[in-house]
């Protein structure tokens, strides 16, 4: 009998929209909320049995079901739970996929089922006013050290602009939400909770690393930022839809987005006579920049990698005259101007960053682009 009725659940795994987790889409999930009727996959079981109040879980292939338990996730399934708990989520909303940190996929379930926020819209206030102003701990330029500084949001100015001091007239910076970026990055930042916010200035990027001791407050801010951009987006683009903006074709940049790849690699100067100096490097869409520390505010250059069709190539290896590196697998990037050598330590990070710098240049470049290689300083 018991066999029976886990055979039952297994067959309901079958369902169409069972078949990813109900809430960051991983495949052949094999958990289920036996209280709210979801397949939810093994990482995802996780947070949810750290709200029991809301879920309980069980493994679908391990743990013995009821026969009410059974019927109940019969009644259900993701779809349902979906149409029901995702109801109302608003355009900007970033959804969390597998490979997103444990923080957005954690304040994204908690969102659902907890909250109910995509339920009843009037919950969804802290990030879809149009104004938000808080305190966040922001990394110090040059001691490094983390302090509580007044960061204001406002999208009818079009900024996020942060204070040195509480009861400072003007912002220590403002930054643009037209430029403006922000990705969690907690191992970098050595924080559970950091995020990492970049704009351009003087068509220089500039990073700042934040953090909020409470996990909803700094996706709060995150999903704020979004929003901003959202309907900075539907101004400035007026015929393009809801879908165009959050990253349906390429019509629009993303409200937000994750680097396509960062690491070490070890890169010489223009005229490839020094010796290869390590430093950490950051893929940006179309900007590949470098840094001494992976904290730095400023890279110490950039280089702007165009498309195929404009001229750029990604090589393997070196070419046959180069000394001087430490690391052996070499990558050759050749633009119109000059080429660009980097070395990486391991075969594996040379395919990932050849990959990432492929894709770069297979994509044809949009018209905003070219302004954007036009405007571009090459830094030794």
């Amino acid at each position: 009998m018991a066999k029976e009725r886990r055979r039952a659940v297994l067959e309901l795994l079958q369902r169409p929209g069972n078949a990813r987790c109900a809430d960051c889409g991983a495949p052949d999930p094999d958990w289920a909320s036996y209280t709210l009727g979801v397949f939810i996959c093994l990482s995802c079981s996780g947070i949810h049995r750290n709200i029991p109040q809301v879920s309980k879980v069980k493994s679908v292939r391990l743990d013995a079901w009821e026969e009410a338990q059974v019927e109940f996730m019969a009644s259900h399934g993701n779809d349902a739970a979906r149409a029901r708990f995702e109801s109302k989520v608003p355009s900007f909303y970033y959804r969390p996929t597998p490979s997103d940190c444990q923080l957005l996929r954690e304040q994204w379930i908690r969102a659902k089922y907890e909250r109910q926020e995509f339920i009843y819209p009037e919950k969804q206030e802290p990030y879809s006013a149009g104004y938000r102003e808080g305190f966040l701990w922001k990394r110090g330029r040059d001691n490094g050290q983390f302090l509580s500084r007044k960061f204001v949001l406002t999208e009818r100015e079009g900024a996020l602009k942060y204070f040195n001091r509480n009861d400072a007239k003007e912002p220590k910076a403002v930054m643009k939400i037209e430029h403006l970026n922000a990705t969690f990055q907690p191992a970098k930042i050595g924080h559970p909770h950091g995020l990492q916010v970049t704009y351009l200035k003087d068509n220089s990027t500039r990073n700042i690393f934040i953090y909020h001791e409470d996990g909803k407050e700094i996706v709060d801010w995150f999903n704020a930022l979004r929003a901003a951009r959202f309907h900075y987006l539907q101004v400035a683009f007026p015929g393009a839809g809801d879908a165009d903006v959050s990253g349906g074709p390429a019509l629009v940049p993303k409200l937000s987005r994750n680097y396509l790849k960062e690491g070490y690699m070890e890169k010489t100067g223009p005229k490839q006579t020094e010796g290869f100096r390590k430093r950490w490097f950051t893929m940006d869409d179309r900007r590949l920049m470098y840094f001494k520390d992976p904290l730095d505010a400023f890279a110490r250059g950039e280089v702007f990698i165009g498309s195929k069709e404009s001229g750029y190539t990604v090589l393997h290896g070196f070419p046959p005259s180069t000394q001087g590196h430490h690391w052996p697998h070499g990558i050759t990037i050749v633009t119109p101007d000059r080429k660009f050598l980097f070395a990486c330590e391991t075969e594996s990070d040379q395919r990932e960053w050849v990959a990432a710098f492929q894709k770069a240049v297979d994509r044809p470049m949009l018209p905003q682009e070219y302004a954007v290689e036009a405007h571009f300083k090459h830094k030794p």
